[in-house]
This record gives C-alpha cells, sequence and structure tokens, in this order.
C-alpha cells in the first residue's frame, strides 16, 4: 500500500469510529452553538457596533470549539490503548500525524459550517459576498491550529491533566494565528478588496507551512516519549 492509501486507512479509520459515537463533533458544536447564543443576548442584534464583534465573535466559537476536539485526537488512542497497536502498523510517524491532523481538520470544518449558519440566523449578517475569500481565511486558520494542536494534543496526552496542559502549550503559540486570522476575517466582512488581506494570509500560510515542518522534523521523537 502506498503512502496516500496508509494515510486514508487511518482517516478512515477515524472518521468511522467518531461517526459512530459523534462525542467530538456534537461537543464542539454544542461549544459554539453556546458560545454564539451567549454572545448573541449579550450584544442585541441591533446593537450599532455587532459588525465591528463578529469576527473576535466567530474565532471565539472557532478556536475554543477547535481545543475540545484537539484533546480527542490522541488522548482516544491512550485511553483505548490503541496506540501501540497503530505504532506498529507499517506506517511511518509523518503518515500518523498527518491523518489525525487531517481528522481534526474535518471535524473542525462540520464544527465551523454550523456556527456560520447560527451566525447568519442569529446575528442576521449576509455571508454570501464574502464566502470564498472567508473560506480561505477560516481554512488557512483552521489548518494552522490544527497543526499545532495536533503535535500537542499528542505530547499532552500522556499526561494526567491533559486539558490543562492542552490549553497551556497551543493558546501562548496560537496567538499570531488568531490574530492574523481576526484582522483578516474583519476586513473582508468590512466590504475591503483581497488585496487589504494579503500580508494576514501571508502571515497564515507561514504559519502553516513552519509548524508542518517543524511537525515533520519532530513527530517521531513525540511519539516515542
Amino acid at each position: 500500500m502506498n503512502f496516500l492509501g496508509k494515510l486514508w486507512e487511518i482517516v478512515r479509520k477515524d472518521l468511522t469510529t467518531e461517526f459512530r459515537s459523534k462525542e467530538m463533533i456534537l461537543s464542539m458544536s454544542l461549544f459554539a452553538f453556546l458560545v454564539l447564543i451567549i454572545f448573541g443576548f449579550a450584544f442585541e442584534t441591533g446593537f450599532r457596533e455587532i459588525e465591528n464583534l463578529i469576527p473576535g465573535i466567530l474565532w471565539v466559537a472557532f478556536i475554543f470549539s477547535a481545543l475540545m476536539g484537539l484533546g480527542r485526537s490522541f488522548g482516544s488512542e491512550r485511553d483505548g490503548g490503541t496506540l501501540p497497536g497503530l505504532l506498529l502498523c507499517p506506517v511511518s510517524p509523518w503518515s500518523i500525524y498527518l491523518a489525525k491532523m487531517i481528522g481534526t481538520l474535518i471535524f473542525t470544518a462540520i464544527m465551523e459550517v454550523f456556527a456560520l449558519i447560527l451566525l447568519v440566523v442569529l446575528y442576521n449578517q449576509n455571508l454570501l459576498p464574502y464566502l470564498l475569500p472567508l473560506g480561505l481565511i477560516i481554512f488557512l486558520g483552521t489548518l494552522g491550529f490544527s497543526t499545532i494542536g495536533t503535535i500537542f494534543s499528542a505530547m499532552s496526552s500522556t499526561t494526567k491533566a491533559k486539558d490543562v496542559m492542552l490549553s497551556i502549550l497551543v493558546f501562548p503559540i496560537s496567538v499570531p494565528l488568531i490574530i492574523a486570522s481576526v484582522k483578516a476575517t474583519g476586513i473582508i466582512l468590512d466590504g475591503k478588496s483581497f488585496q487589504a488581506i494579503a500580508s494576514w494570509l501571508k502571515i497564515l500560510v507561514a504559519f502553516d507551512l513552519v509548524f508542518l515542518l517543524l511537525a515533520y522534523l519532530t513527530f517521531e521523537f513525540i511519539l516515542e516519549e
């Protein structure tokens, strides 16, 4: 079996397991729902500054909901005792990393689609004119967060307070990613041109590439630990 075939088998295993239990997707979607509902009651639809707050509200829902899913990325393998079997498979650590990261990306994307629909309904916003650039920003931001989150999920899964440790590790490093995502989202929703977010997109792309390279170089040693 080639590299892509091995990669797909691991991703398929995670997708099958999750869609049977729906534990991760439901918890992520519920948290995003609660965040948007709470902010919706805090700032009424007619509040004149609501448009300026939407990028921050949206990414708070995305990031904190995604963090709930990241904890299950390797935590489920450790808790179920399936990680040793996965390591014995004829696949490279890089394949395991990519499969876990892709799985997290898929689950997070499902939650984000749900959150965007809620945003349109609860905040009376029309996102159709900004769908393509907004989709690119969300993809790059989610890719970066999934990239670093998968690394630290593997590191923190062996600790007793793994959820707390994961938050401590992920948030400080993801600050540039979050800032760039919020700023780019705000510029697009403000109706400005795609060129206006070029510098923020470069930061997102650079962040994604740097941490993908870091994972490629270090993930084998992380799994050994």
